[in-house]
């Protein structure tokens, strides 16, 4: 079996843009609309709905690696490097600390030249705090890189990336196929497919001894906000991580042609997706701004941190919504006082009551 960098016209894609003529007219129109509501959001708003992105993409493209982080941990770490608050608790993973300075760097660096050492100071920020990796430095050793499934003994091998040896020629050809792949703002369908491409690309060279995938999807959250010219809101692994088989098929196919139609229709899609889930995200931002600037004199400081904390919770809502129970472990107060607390918060149609008796749960008012 040969893989794509074993072919004789290795890099020169081909591919059938036809195909996805439709899939770019509605991205076109997200992305119209998307600017649109971004462009009417006050800076503070602003801001938070990047922190929500940033936040999302972080916890999401770990998970796609089989690492879970509690998104409390991401957010305390993000905060504090970006200098927010000092009144967050420290973040207890150290390796939460690394895929947060991924996720700023990726934003900050969006109108940086693509490089070389732009990407290993993306890989030394992700491994900074993982011991036994050279954190920063492409793979060195001689036994074949692998992406291997399946239980010792009964592994089977997905793909095997070029040898060490060939890296700094390889990553070299990437970087400058990168940089002489110009597009422009207007050129909604280019964007998509350096975008789809710069991903398999990468992946199919895997110049690290760990961390591909994370540096790989943060390449093609930096593509989409360089050809915009703007910070691009969108979570690529939100969407992926919801169905990571597919994305890992898509992945394997591709890597053994040359012909990658399917991949790019396949990627261009799930940016499609993306970009509508960053809507709802979005639009929950502006409602948070609304909602807060409406109710909060009402509330007392218990209520007020009780609410911020359903509102952590993003489009995904608070599971199950708020209980007396939830509520007491909240805010550290009494059962009786939690009661008090949600009945008037419920009188001043702030919370909307569900249920009866110990069913009771409370949702925001939206």
């Amino acid at each position: 079996m040969h893989y794509n960098w074993q072919l004789p016209n290795w890099a020169n894609f081909t591919y059938d843009d036809a195909v996805f003529d439709s899939l770019i007219i509605n991205f076109a129109l997200e992305t119209g609309e998307m600017k649109g509501l971004a462009d009417s959001f006050p800076e503070p708003v602003r801001q938070e709905a990047m922190l929500e992105f940033m936040i999302s993409e972080a916890v999401k493209t770990s998970e796609i690696e089989g690492e879970f982080f509690s998104r409390q941990d991401v957010m305390s770490s993000i905060k504090k490097q970006l200098g927010m608050t000092d009144e967050l608790p420290k973040s207890r993973d150290k390796k939460s600390q690394g895929i947060a300075a991924l996720m700023i760097a990726v934003q900050q660096s969006y109108k940086d030249e693509f490089s070389e050492m732009l990407l290993k100071n993306w890989h030394h920020l992700l491994m900074q705090n993982v011991p036994y990796i050279k954190a920063g430095e492409y793979r060195t050793g001689k036994e074949p890189m692998q992406i291997v499934s399946g239980a010792l003994g009964r592994e089977v091998v997905h793909f095997e990336a070029p040898p060490s040896e060939l890296i700094p020629q390889e990553m070299e050809n990437f970087v400058q196929w990168y940089n002489n792949f110009k597009v422009s703002t207007a050129d909604v369908k280019n964007i998509l497919v350096k975008t789809a491409l710069s991903h398999l690309y990468f992946e199919s060279i895997h110049p690290f001894e760990d961390g591909n995938g994370r540096i790989g999807r943060a390449i093609s959250q930096k593509c989409l906000s360089e050809s915009f010219g703007m910070p691009f809101l969108i979570s690529l692994s939100g969407t992926i991580e919801k169905d990571k088989r597919q994305y890992y098929n898509a992945l394997k196919s591709a890597q053994r042609t040359l012909e990658i139609t399917d991949w790019i229709f396949y990627f261009s899609s799930v940016v499609l997706e993306a970009q509508k889930q960053a809507k709802q995200t979005i639009l929950l931002t502006l409602n948070k701004s609304k909602f807060l600037d409406r109710h909060k004199p009402q509330m007392n400081e218990r209520q007020t941190k009780a609410i911020m904390k359903m509102f952590e919770f993003g489009t995904r809502g608070f599971e199950g919504g708020l209980t007396a129970k939830k509520y007491v472990s909240i805010t550290k107060v009494s059962r009786a006082t939690a009661t008090r607390d949600l009945q008037d918060l419920t009188v001043k149609e702030i919370l909307l009551q569900q249920g009866e008796g110990r069913n009771v749960r409370y949702q925001l008012n939206l």
